[in-house]
Order: C-alpha cells, then structure tokens, then sequence
C-alpha cells in the first residue's frame, strides 16, 4: 500500500552562518556518532533493544540516514526541511504498517537526537566556536527534532486511519513473533505491543502446530478466540494462553477448531519459554510424520514426554543402542527379537518373570529359559543399574520405530 503525500513542511526560519571546518567535521565523524547514538537507543528504548535482526537494521539505517539529514540541515537549514518532513512521515507510516508502537518510535527519535546534539555540540565547542553561534545550532537541531516527531506522528495516524482494519492482526502477528522468537523479547516490549494488539499477557502458554495440506490455502482452519496465530509459518503455529485453565482450549474444542488435521499441543510453559513448547511441538509433529508417534487428532506432547526425550538426539540414541544391545548380534537373527521383547518386558515389569510372561502372554518357564540365555549373553552387567537404563532407553526407541 502506498504512502499518503506528506503536509508541505513548514516554512524556514534564519540560519547562523555555520562555519565549513564544524560542518565538514561532523561528516567526519557521522559514522562514530551513528554507533553512539543506536547504542543509546538500544539501552533506553526497551523495543529496540533485541539482538540483530531487521528492526535492527533498519533502526541504523534510520540513525545513519537522521543523522546525514540534521548536517545537511546544519550547513543549509532552507534547504533540507521539506526532506527530513518527507522521510519521516514515511517512517511513521511504516511503524504503524508493521504494528509497532508510535511511542517507541518517538522515544528512539528524542533519545537518538539528544545523543547526537550532545556529541555534535561538543566538536562545535572543540573548535572553539562562539556562543551564540552554539545555541543557535541547539535551537536549530531542537526545532528539526520537533519537527521530525510532528511529521512521523502524521505518518502514523494516517496510516492507522487507512489500515484501521488490518493493524491488529499485525500487530497480534509480530507479538507471536517476539514471544517465540530464539532471543526472549524484553517484558515491558511485550506488554506494550500486547498492550497495542488488545490481547490480554497471561502467565502461562503452550502452542499448537498442526500439519498442511493441499487445501489449507482455500480452507484454512478457524481460530481459536485468545489466540495468536501464524498460519503462514511452517509449520502453521497457534499460542493459547493459559490453556490449562480455559475449557475452549481442551482436546475436543482444539480438534474442531483445528478442521480435523493431525496437530501437535506443545507442553504448557512460562509466557517467556513459548519458544520451548514451539520447539518441543515441533519435534512431535516431526515424530507423528514418520509414524513413531500417533498421528490421529490432537496429541498432547505431556503425554509423550518419554519418545520426546529418546528422541532429541537421533545419532545419539543410535549409537547407545548399539552400543548397549551389542551381545545380542551373537543370536541368529529369527530368535534375536524374541530375546529382545522378553528383556524389554522384563525390564519394564521390574524383572518380575511372572509380571513378564503376562506380558507376553507365554508360559513363566518360556520367560526363566529366555533369561537364562540373556545372562549368558550380558553376564553380570545385565544386573547393573547404568546397562539396564541403557537397555532399557534402546529397547523402548526400537519399540516405537
């Protein structure tokens, strides 16, 4: 969507001559200011303080840009205004476009501007220009920061008037990016961008991400009220607050909202571990994919907690079982995977041979020969804690491949 024309800036006002050795100095030195100036900002406002990323370049692109326009302003005040009007009424029009908060905005404008006077007005005084010369280029630079702020507030309202419809969506999205983004987001930048997109901060929350399908363009599913959703990310994402004290998110209410696609509902966390459940969520939806975990409806990951630990290091896992059920490779192959479903269930029934012949639903005398043999086998390591965990972590990963 196109910018509206921004008003005429207003008309000039008298400039101090400026000498060209303070003007050519300030070029001089634009680079070392826009480094102070963006780790002012970074350090005060709260909003851009998050590590690299693109609101991160662009905030340098816009102190480089602010500050080349305030020393041409400097050198020729006539000649620049209508230009500084221009580029940030458009800079207040692309904060509201991207759902941020003018306020943060304006706040990175006076905190950056400040820094950068002060630094300027110490070359001017380094040069040992005169007084009154100073406080001219003070009023001069106060003037073009009102003005500045004047212009991206203008931006910024028309944008809101123009895209009133769309800007809380927007907003609902960049929050849902802040919340499971790898870096947490800064509390009080959550809080003011929930704060704008009307979604209430809870204590706890988990995210559900649910599988595509050929026809999610045209069907996509419907969303759960309270939620924030991504239905563009891969894999398509919702983040229910509170989910474990709120009946419109229990199994039935998610399975309808979710169209009747296999979905995974990550483990419920603290709102600044919602990367965790994503994560956590994502690898289920990878293991219900392959077929090692269950793929009808809703799986909560809580209830598999187990295969999601076996599974979060693969080559790791592989390379204990090997390790672990070595002696087994002596067997003929036919009779290999008898023994090891009677060491599994044995192992799970607390190396109770009654509880495991139940289990396999053979006779009690098959299960003492079978273990017999596995003694033979392992000799005393079967009976140590540390081989039997092992055992028994490979045994019940190759029970669910």
């Amino acid at each position: 969507m196109a910018a509206a024309t921004p008003p005429s800036a207003p008309g000039g006002f008298p400039a101090a001559p400026v000498p060209p050795e303070l003007v050519g100095r300030l070029r001089d030195q634009l680079v070392t200011v826009a480094d102070e100036v963006e780790e002012e900002v970074r350090r005060q406002v709260p909003e851009y303080a998050q590590p690299e990323g693109a609101l991160q370049r662009r905030l340098r692109t816009g102190v480089v840009e602010g500050l080349t326009f305030f020393v041409d302003h400097i050198a020729d005040p006539s000649d620049q205004r209508a230009a500084i009007a221009e580029t940030h009424y458009e800079l207040g029009w692309k904060t509201a476009a991207a759902g941020r908060s003018l306020e943060a905005f304006q706040s990175a404008l006076r905190v950056g501007g400040l820094r950068a006077w002060h630094l300027m007005g110490r070359t001017a005084e380094d040069l040992g220009l005169d007084s009154a010369l100073v406080s001219a280029l003070g009023e001069l630079a106060f003037r073009t920061l009102h003005e500045a702020a004047e212009a991206a507030a203008a931006g910024y309202g028309e944008a809101r008037l123009r895209d009133s419809g769309e800007l809380e969506p927007r907003r609902r999205r960049l929050l849902l990016g802040l919340l499971l983004g790898e870096q947490p987001a800064p509390p009080q930048v959550v809080q003011e961008v929930a704060h704008s997109a009307r979604w209430a901060v809870p204590e706890q929350v988990a995210v559900v991400v649910f599988a595509t399908g050929p026809t999610d363009a045209e069907d996509p599913p419907p969303t759960p009220v309270g939620t924030l959703t991504d239905l563009d990310a891969h894999p398509p994402r919702l983040l229910l607050p509170d989910p474990d004290g709120c009946r419109r998110f229990d199994d039935r209410a998610l399975a309808v909202a979710l169209g009747g696609r296999p979905a995974v509902l990550g483990p419920t966390v603290p709102l600044a571990q919602a990367a965790q459940s994503l994560r956590w969520a994502r690898r289920a939806l990878d293991l219900v994919e392959r077929g090692v975990l269950p793929g009808q409806g809703l799986l909560r990951c809580a209830d598999h907690l187990p295969a999601l630990l076996l599974r979060g290091d693969e080559p790791l896992l592989a390379h204990l079982a090997t390790r672990a059920l070595a002696p087994l490779e002596a067997v003929p192959e036919a009779h290999r995977d008898r023994l090891r479903e009677t060491l599994l269930a044995w192992l799970l029934g607390g190396s109770n041979v009654p509880d495991t012949a139940a289990r396999l639903r053979v006779h009690p005398q098959t299960v003492r020969y079978r273990l017999r043999q596995l003694d033979q086998l392992f000799g005393d390591a079967l009976h140590t804690p540390d081989t039997r965990l092992a055992l028994m972590l490979a045994l019940q990963a190759e029970s669910t491949d």
